[in-house]
């Protein structure tokens, strides 16, 4: 199953994917005959997802709707974005330095910098280098704190694509600077679709490459199995003290960061789950 947020004229709605047709959420409410919740994170835990997969295969004679992937609005409408530093080799060798022994580097940024797939992209006055990195995200569908590595899939509903970025300039001259170097306007993008983890093994997920792109030329490439810290650990290492609600997004790292420059098209490519793709405001 799958759902993204499309945004027609009158603001973001949610449509889910079941079987290659996407419905509206309008659609299912109909069948179910009652209302049920708008935001995405509060369709994402177990049993409304369940719920959601039985009314797919009921609504037979609802009526899809085109989505348009390249426009879909971002996913995050509720919950945080924490996000893993340096947990691949290749990005540590774009800082020259090494990969965090004790855990990986770790932020929280702020909603205010997300912006759609397909939204251009604006560089801060306050930064002299940008970079724009692809990664895998993980999406909380369960209310969960201290959770354990082997659980780990108990509490995810789904995989999505992220593109993040950074004024890499300023984590150079002080790393105690990433929250800051993270939260400029138009510095995230979550989308275009949420997969749900019923669709992958822990062997698929280990093989989805991961893909940073700058102007069709492949920057940097790896599969998920090169993390130094694998998904299981990050949910256990973002869990752990804290309690982490439906729709919050783990960014679980880059293979590597390519510098953005006014002109460009960057993009995030997840293999098999999805694309995001932003010009760079000249």
């Amino acid at each position: 199953m799958r759902f993204a947020r499309i945004n027609p004229q009158d603001g973001p709605r949610t449509a889910v994917a079941h079987r290659d047709r996407w419905i509206p959420l309008a659609a299912l409410q109909a069948a179910a005959g009652r209302q049920l919740p708008n935001r995405l994170g509060d369709l994402l835990g177990t049993v409304r997802r369940e719920e959601l997969a039985e009314l797919l295969d009921r609504a037979t004679d609802a009526e899809p709707v085109d989505v348009c992937l390249e426009e879909a609005a971002t996913l995050v409408d509720t919950g945080d974005i924490w996000g893993a530093g340096l947990n691949y080799l290749g990005h540590s060798q774009d800082l020259s330095t090494r990969q965090p022994a004790s855990g990986p580097g770790s932020y929280l940024r702020p909603k205010g910098c997300l912006i759609d797939n397909g939204g251009q992209i604006e560089l801060p006055a306050q930064s002299n280098r940008v970079t724009a990195e692809a990664e895998l995200g993980l999406v909380i569908g369960t209310e969960c704190k201290n959770v354990r590595r082997e659980q780990w899939r108990s509490v995810i509903a789904g995989v999505t694509a992220v593109l993040d970025l950074t004024a890499e300039d300023v984590i150079r001259e002080n790393p105690r600077y990433i929250p800051w170097a993270k939260g400029f306007d138009t510095f995230c993008s979550v989308g275009p679709q949420l997969v749900t983890l019923d669709e992958f093994d822990d062997e698929a997920l280990r093989s989805t490459r991961v893909s940073t792109i700058r102007n069709g030329q492949v920057v940097a490439s790896a599969p998920v199995a090169d993390m130094k810290y694998d998904l299981a650990y990050l949910v256990e290492y973002f869990s752990a003290g804290r309690t982490l609600t439906p729709g919050t997004v783990i960014c679980t790292g880059t293979p590597g960061a390519a510098v953005i420059e006014p002109g460009d098209t960057i993009t995030s490519l997840v293999e098999g789950i999805g694309t995001l793709s932003h010009s760079v405001k000249g």
